[in-house]
C-alpha cells in the first residue's frame, strides 16, 4: 500500500463545471474546465504549521514590514508602520457602503497576533492562519515543497465531485438542520449571533468534510491561488480587473487607514484569485462562501480572515 503526502487529499483528474450564473457577475461564464490529477492540504495552513516554518526559516511576513513610503506618498509617518487589517464589529447598524465602518488598519496586527498587540494564539494553534499575503503563502509553499493552486485547481477539489452544486456539500445550506461551515449569522456587520458556535476562525475541520475529504473549502478564511484575477474567468491568466463591491472588506494595503482617512497606494497593484470566502460573510452582504465564489486582492494584502492551503503536482 502506498501512502500520500501527510494531511493531504489525493483529488483525481477530471473535468467539472466552473463558476456560476446564479450569483456574481465575477463568476463567470460557466464553461466546463478539465484539471489533472493533484493533492492537496486536507484543511488551510494552521498556526502551528506556519510557526514551524517561520521558526525553520526565519520568514517576516508582510505585516511585519513598514510599508514603503513611495507607494503611499500622501500617509503621514504614523500611518506608515508594520501592521494588517483587522475585522472590528460596529456595536449598531451601518452602511454597507463602506468598508470602514467594520474593518481598521491595526498597527503591529500580524500572524502571531490576530488582534493586534496583546492577542495571541494562544488556543488557536490548530485555526488557520491569517495575516499572510500572497507573498507568505508562495514562500511557505516553497518551503514545503508544494505550490498554491489555480483558481480550477482549487474549485475543482472544494466541489468534492459535486459538479455544479451551490454549495461543496450541495445545493442546500442546511444538511439536516446542521450547520455545514463557518459563515455570518445575524446582521453583518454589527450582529454576530453566533449560531455555528464561532465568533471569528475556527479551528480547522470544525464542520463536515466534502466529498473527496477537505474540510473549510467554505467559509472560515478565505484562500490564496496561484491565478491573476480577470473578471471573465474563463480567459486566460491576465491583467487584473476590478470586480467593483470589495466583499467583506478591502484589499490590504491598498487602503491604509489612519486619523479617519485613507492614503491611498499610488501604484495599481497586481491582483490574484481568492476562494471560498470567510466567518464574515453573510448572504445578506457577501454570498461567496461557495466552490464558484471568487474575489481580488492585491498581492501585498493581509487581513483578519485570509489564509491558504497547498497543492503537490505530480511533477514535483
Amino acid at each position: 500500500m502506498s501512502f500520500g503526502p501527510k494531511n493531504m487529499a489525493w483529488i483525481p483528474g477530471g473535468e467539472f463545471t466552473m463558476g456560476s450564473a446564479d450569483h456574481y457577475a465575477e463568476e463567470g461564464p460557466v464553461h466546463r474546465r478539465e484539471v489533472g490529477g493533484f493533492w492537496i492540504d486536507v484543511h488551510p495552513v494552521t498556526n502551528a504549521e506556519f510557526r514551524r516554518f517561520v521558526k525553520d526559516t526565519g520568514h517576516v511576513t508582510t505585516a511585519e514590514v513598514p510599508p514603503d513610503p513611495e507607494d503611499y506618498p500622501e500617509a503621514s509617518p504614523d500611518q506608515l508602520v508594520p501592521g494588517s487589517l483587522v475585522f472590528t464589529p460596529p456595536g449598531h447598524p451601518v452602511s454597507l457602503d463602506d468598508f470602514r465602518a467594520w474593518w481598521s488598519w491595526v498597527p503591529g496586527a500580524q500572524w502571531r497576533h490576530p488582534e493586534g498587540p496583546g492577542s495571541t494564539l494562544h488556543g488557536r494553534e490548530l485555526h488557520p492562519v491569517t495575516h499572510v499575503s500572497h507573498l507568505d503563502a508562495v514562500a511557505y509553499a516553497s518551503w514545503a515543497g508544494k505550490a498554491l493552486p489555480t483558481e480550477a485547481e482549487w474549485e475543482y477539489a472544494a466541489r468534492g465531485g459535486l459538479d455544479a452544486a451551490t454549495y461543496a456539500w450541495g445545493d442546500d445550506f442546511l444538511v439536516d438542520g446542521r450547520i455545514m461551515a463557518n459563515t455570518w449569522h445575524g446582521r453583518f456587520p454589527h450582529e454576530n449571533l453566533r449560531t455555528d458556535g464561532y465568533e471569528r476562525t475556527s479551528p480547522v475541520g470544525a464542520f463536515p468534510p466534502n466529498g473527496y475529504g477537505l474540510v473549510d473549502v467554505c467559509g472560515n478564511v478565505w484562500e490564496w491561488t496561484a491565478d491573476r484575477f480577470t473578471q471573465d474567468h474563463a480567459m486566460a491568466s491576465g491583467a487584473s480587473r476590478s470586480s467593483g463591491h470589495q466583499c467583506c472588506g478591502p484589499s490590504g494595503r491598498s487602503s491604509i487607514e489612519g486619523q479617519g482617512h485613507e492614503a491611498e497606494r499610488q501604484t495599481s497593484p497586481v491582483r490574484n484569485v481568492i476562494k471560498g470566502g470567510s466567518h464574515l460573510c453573510a448572504p445578506s452582504y457577501c454570498l461567496r462562501y461557495r466552490p464558484a465564489a471568487r474575489q481580488p486582492q492585491t498581492l501585498d494584502s493581509s487581513t483578519s480572515h485570509m489564509g491558504f492551503r497547498c497543492v503537490r503536482r505530480l511533477d514535483r
